[in-house]
């Protein structure tokens, strides 16, 4: 359904400018929110949408009318703007983590499925070039994969410093990169609940949220998946380091940095291609998707318990490291 009248919560995050072409295309941008309204993206978003800019979201979850909300902004405030949009029937779009603990997660979850309000999130990884590449392999046996990204200082840079708060963000690198990988590898798998072990570490930037993250994911079955993501790239016009690699009964799968993808079958014969890694242009799809299929209950998407099941281990993950202590 396109051309709903639609809002957006946290406007200034980093990955609303992803969005931003193909939400002017596909909806009725009526709000704008965020918590700082002065910034140069919100106005230059408002103007563009010719919606007004507000710095209450409430104010904005109660315009009359309402058929799509994008929850972006804080990790924090998260479940308390997703259980406001539950209260008034209107689906939402919101960004990983949902929260900063399983708990907000799972209690949002539940609501929405007790409400029947439809709810969907951007792991845009889902079908894109390189999930395809790796499922050449057939069912993973074992899978790495190695994201690094730049400097948590590019955080301070655009307008999203709350991102190195761990009390407001809930995490670092591996709230925010690992979702998409550890969803990688249970989709491959065909699995929904995975043993962790992990190791965490802010040893290059010093700063209060993990810069460098490994997770070593074992299945029931003994299927693992090592997840190594990082802030520990320089800032660079190359944005990012990342390697991929799965093997399955069907043979071997790699991709690297540049794009370079090998899948060498069973039988000895290799295949060679390049593909595109950056994941930036996977958000213009996804929103074309959610408009596509905001009537269905955003059929086909992600849905909430399905990024439960993604964030299980996480959360576990970084328990662990405080000791075992409930994560805040």
């Amino acid at each position: 359904m396109t051309h709903v009248r639609t809002i957006i919560l946290g406007a200034s995050h980093w990955h609303v400018p992803l969005c931003a072409p193909a939400m002017a295309e596909e909806h009725d941008m009526i709000g704008v929110g965020d918590d700082d309204v002065s910034r140069a993206q919100v106005q230059n978003l408002a103007n563009g949408w010719g919606a007004p800019v507000e710095a209450d979201w409430r104010k904005l979850v109660d315009l009359p009318d309402v058929g799509l909300a994008y929850v972006f902004g804080p990790h924090d405030g998260m479940a308390e703007k997703c259980l406001a949009l539950i209260e008034r029937g209107i689906p939402f779009v919101v960004e990983k983590p949902l929260g900063t603990s399983l708990d907000e997660l799972s209690t949002v979850r539940r609501a929405a499925e007790a409400a029947g309000v439809p709810a969907t999130v951007p792991l845009v990884q889902r079908g894109g070039p390189t999930e395809q590449w790796l499922a050449k392999a057939g069912r993973p046996t074992y899978q790495r994969t190695s994201f690094i990204a730049g400097p948590p200082s590019r955080y301070l840079e655009n307008a999203n410093p709350w991102m190195l708060d761990p009390l407001r963000a809930g995490g670092g690198c591996l709230a925010n990169l690992g979702p998409h990988f550890v969803d990688m590898f249970l989709r491959g798998a065909g699995e929904t609940a995975v043993d962790v072990d992990a190791r965490l570490s802010s040893s290059l930037h010093h700063q209060g949220v993990e810069d460098h993250a490994s997770l070593l994911l074992t299945t029931p079955e003994g299927r693992e998946a090592i997840v190594e993501v990082g802030y520990a790239f320089p800032g660079s016009p190359l944005k990012r380091y990342c390697s991929f690699t799965s093997a399955g009964e069907a043979g071997f799968a790699t991709v690297d940095s540049d794009g370079s993808a090998t899948f060498t079958a069973a039988d000895g014969t290799t295949e060679v291609d390049k593909i595109n890694v950056d994941s930036d242009p996977l958000y213009d799809p996804f929103v074309r998707s959610v408009a596509r299929t905001l009537e269905d209950g955003f059929r086909g998407l992600t849905t909430l318990a399905q990024l439960e099941n993604v964030m299980r281990p996480i959360w576990r993950a970084y328990d662990d490291h405080h000791g075992g202590r409930e994560h805040a």
